[in-house]
């Protein structure tokens, strides 16, 4: 492209763009397209916004960053050849060299930079963020170049300087600026000038050339700094403060920007790798894992669960009871919580005294085939953006982040997921990666900005949360991404990627290798579609549920493997759970079997489930267990009297008087067989329980009353929106519609107009003002002639828009029209037009 062509702004650069470049530029910047831009003029003006540039350079990989960092430090414009010099040396990198069109490519792709290759140029804003100041140092370390360290020298001073390095004086200050600038570019000249410097000044230089370039130094320098200053290689910013500049810093460099450039991404690579079949059962059974867990959780909240804070989310304590339940740490029982949350299987019943509990949802989960129930926890997990790994950490306002409270959510969990994930998909089968070399990857690909360190960054932890959140859940095993876990992500099977090289040592260029999998599926129909198959290829895998225990006699029951939900569900009301793991143990003590007693179980029904269930003989301790408690279950009768005790034996009541442990009851005979208490009836119950005795509480009508749990649900609820980070990936169909729209818009404002009867200014992009009378003529004509015409337009909500139509109908105060903009036949009311013009001769 010749100068004489070259777009002279970055609105104009965008008008050279076909429309799939437009799609392209769109899509990796979303918030440029929300709202869609009335034309190109305001797109590109969108695009030089400061946090819009922001958000674009955050999203740079780190080579790509490093471009845009080399053109901020070179001349406005550039060249091509002067850019890949600050990139590649004046060794010529040929790692740099390869990989720099892309790079570049990068930037004009984004909008970031812009124009031919004889005039490249850096948005403005991108300019200022990344260009050097004493505020803000440029991540290049590189200082000001020349001119702009003489902006406030005296003429007088700057004569000096050209003269003590051996240029000629000259009669004004740009010149000898321009002088001095041609020396410190000047390879050779410049390295006869240093092969004179003292060997304390090359020292000085060489401990400035790498940045920062800025030195202090006294009133009255020392030799070898005087021999710097006098010659304008180090230059005064300030008192006491003296600077390297650009220009002879790139010199020493060998004319790089950067100490290190970084053209490829770090390779992923492998820990260890095992056999994909040992991966997949290994994740299986974490699956397995994950469902018995959440199980056990929801069962353990089942009546209502722990009580809401006051600004929202589960106590401390209560944390750490449901830690102590499931027999795990509290970072990781805040993992299971916040994984129930965001499925919604768990919520607030929102009641005045709000606690959490189970919804209906998790009813309906339970009805679904173990594979399923999995892959939907999955893709709950994969979607999130609540954090868990946050939990017990400060916010901003030094409050402690609590599990199912406010201030969880990050948007760039997802986004983390999703790629470390893929990341791992990239290696061989059954590979376990290291987790350093993931994030380095990860740092390549987003680099951080400003002073915080890696460990630090929130995509760092994000991914050390995901690696070992991924094992829990089953969807890695032991590390390596297993069949399941990369059929819920959308991916293909390692065989059809067959002719790609994925290993850490393949030859394929990095860029290449980050498209090396497909993108993951974004749309409702794709993901559910992904869930569909992870859960087929997972149920191979899983433990089919058993139908029998094995009884002992040490009163234990062990189950061999998962249960059918009837059997353990009354199991778990017969026994207590001993230990879990591959089997779990169950106990029987006298406390269990009440328990089913007072569930409405009989003794005989208790017989008859445990001779149904068992593959071995029920023991006979277990039988003696069930009779001796059943005699005496019952016995005792509780009411409300405050409370009574009721009981045909009069002897058991004399014995209970002489208890001390009753004293606390305050209890006294009514009658032979009756006791009154002071205490309510549950708390009498309780006592006389805790004294070993079996009462059984009984109604109004002296019926004994079965106390079964009741399963406490809250009103129906759905689960957590995820919080995006910032607008979402627009699809084609919007991109087609607001593609042609701003080309349409673009159209309206910069179409040649003939000259406005009302106006000087044809074309001057004001809207165009006429009578009402002289628009209706025009529109007429239009619809005789055919003719586009340029209109303004105030729609209903006061937005003023300028359009070309094409009339072709007027009539009743409306005209219907082709709208050129909305790229569809409208109808416009007359009096919300402000004017009409003709379009040019050349463009009617």
């Amino acid at each position: 492209m010749s100068t004489e062509t070259a777009p002279r702004s970055l609105a104009e650069a965008l008008r050279t763009r076909d429309d799939t470049s437009l799609s392209t530029l769109l899509r990796s910047r979303p918030d440029l397209i929300t709202p869609v831009p009335t034309d190109l003029t305001q797109l590109a003006t969108r695009a030089g916004t400061r946090a819009s540039v922001v958000r674009a350079l955050e999203r740079l990989d780190r080579f790509a960053l490093q471009t845009a960092e080399a053109l901020a430090v070179a001349a406005d414009p550039a060249t091509y050849d002067e850019l890949m010099g600050l990139m590649a040396g004046d060794d010529r990198d040929p790692a740099v060299m390869a990989a720099f069109p892309r790079a570049l490519g990068t930037l004009r792709e984004q909008a970031l930079a812009w124009g031919p290759d004889d005039r490249l140029r850096l948005v403005r804003t991108a300019r200022e963020l990344l260009a050097p100041s004493p505020q803000h140092p440029s991540p290049t370390g590189l200082g000001p170049t020349v001119a702009e360290a003489t902006a406030g020298m005296s003429p007088g001073r700057i004569q000096e300087i050209v003269a003590a390095a051996g240029l000629p004086t000259t009669h004004d200050s740009v010149s000898a600026v321009a002088s001095l600038t041609g020396l410190f570019t000047d390879r050779a000249r410049m390295s006869a000038l240093l092969d004179d410097a003292p060997a304390e000044s090359v020292d000085v230089l060489s401990r400035l050339v790498w940045g920062p370039p800025y030195g202090q130094v006294t009133a009255d320098p020392a030799r070898h700094l005087r021999w710097l200053i006098d010659r304008g290689l180090l230059l005064p910013t300030a008192p006491g403060t003296v600077v390297l500049p650009r220009e002879v810093a790139l010199h020493l460099r060998a004319g790089r920007a950067h100490r290190a450039a970084e053209p490829v991404a770090p390779a992923v690579e492998a820990a260890r790798t095992h056999r994909p079949q040992v991966v997949d059962a290994a994740a299986a059974g974490q699956a397995y894992t994950t469902l018995a867990t959440i199980e056990e959780l929801l069962k353990d909240w089942h009546e209502g669960g722990p009580a809401v804070l006051r600004a929202g989310g589960l106590s401390v304590r209560d944390l750490k009871r449901t830690a102590v339940a499931l027999d795990l740490s509290e970072p990781i029982a805040a993992f299971w919580v916040e994984l129930a949350y965001a499925a919604g299987l768990l919520a607030s019943d929102g009641e005045a005294d709000e606690r959490y509990a189970a919804t209906p949802g998790y009813d309906e989960w339970l009805e679904l085939p173990a594979a399923e129930r999995w892959a939907r926890l999955a893709s709950a997990w994969l979607a999130a953006t609540r954090t868990a790994g946050l939990v017990g950490a400060r916010d901003a306002k030094d409050r402690t982040l609590s599990a199912l409270g406010p201030g969880l959510d990050r948007s760039a969990a997802p986004e983390v997921r999703h790629r470390v994930l893929t990341l791992l998909a990239a290696l061989p089968e059954g590979a376990s990666p290291t987790a350093d070399s993931v994030l380095a990857r990860l740092h390549w690909e987003r680099p951080l900005r400003g002073d915080r360190s890696a460990s630090d960054d929130l995509r760092t932890r994000l991914a050390r949360w995901t690696l070992s959140e991924a094992e829990l859940l089953g969807i890695t095993g032991r590390g390596a991404l297993s069949a399941q876990g990369r059929a819920l992500l959308g991916f293909p099977s390692p065989s059809a990627l067959a002719g790609e090289p994925t290993g850490p040592g393949d030859k394929l260029p990095a860029h290449k290798r980050h498209h090396a999998l497909p993108e993951t599926a974004h749309s409702p129909a794709e993901q559910a579609a992904a869930t569909t198959r992870a859960a087929r290829l997972l149920a191979p895998l899983l433990p089919e549920p058993l139908d029998h225990v094995l009884l002992q006699a040490d009163l234990t029951a062990v189950a061999p493997g998962p249960l059918e939900r009837p059997l353990a569900d009354t199991l778990g009301v017969l026994a207590d759970v001993e230990s879990k793991g591959g089997a779990t143990v169950y106990r029987f003590t006298p406390a269990s079997v009440r328990r089913a007693l007072d569930a409405g179980r009989s003794a005989s029904d208790l017989h008859a489930f445990l001779a149904a269930h068992s593959r071995t003989p029920v023991p006979q301790p277990l039988a003696y267990l069930i009779d001796d408690v059943a005699r005496r279950h019952g016995h005792l009768r509780i009411g409300a009297a405050s409370a009574y005790v009721r009981c045909d034996d009069d002897a058991l009541l004399n014995e209970i008087l002489a208890d001390k442990r009753s004293q606390g009851l305050r209890l006294r005979r009514l009658a032979p067989t009756v006791l009154a208490a002071q205490a309510d009836p549950a708390a009498l119950l309780e006592g006389l329980r805790s004294m070993g005795f079996a009462p059984a509480a009984e109604s109004a009508e002296g019926d004994v009353l079965i106390t079964r749990a009741h399963a406490h649900r809250t009103p129906p609820r759905t689960a957590p929106e995820p919080v995006p980070e910032g607008p979402p990936v627009p699809d084609a169909t919007l991109l087609g519609a607001a593609i042609r729209a701003i080309r349409a818009g673009d159209l309206a404002s910069t179409t040649p107009r003939k000259q406005d009867a009302a106006t000087d200014h044809p074309g001057n992009g004001e809207l165009p003002r006429t009578s009402s009378a002289e628009t209706l003529a025009t529109m007429q004509a239009a619809v005789l002639t055919g003719e586009s015409l340029w209109i303004g337009y105030v729609n209903a909500e006061g937005a003023a828009t300028q359009r070309v139509i094409a009339p072709i109908r007027v009539e009743g105060g409306f005209v219907t029209a082709y709208d050129h903009t909305a790229d569809e036949v409208r109808t416009y009311p007359l009096h919300r037009v402000t004017g009409v013009a003709e379009l040019a001769d050349d463009q009617a």
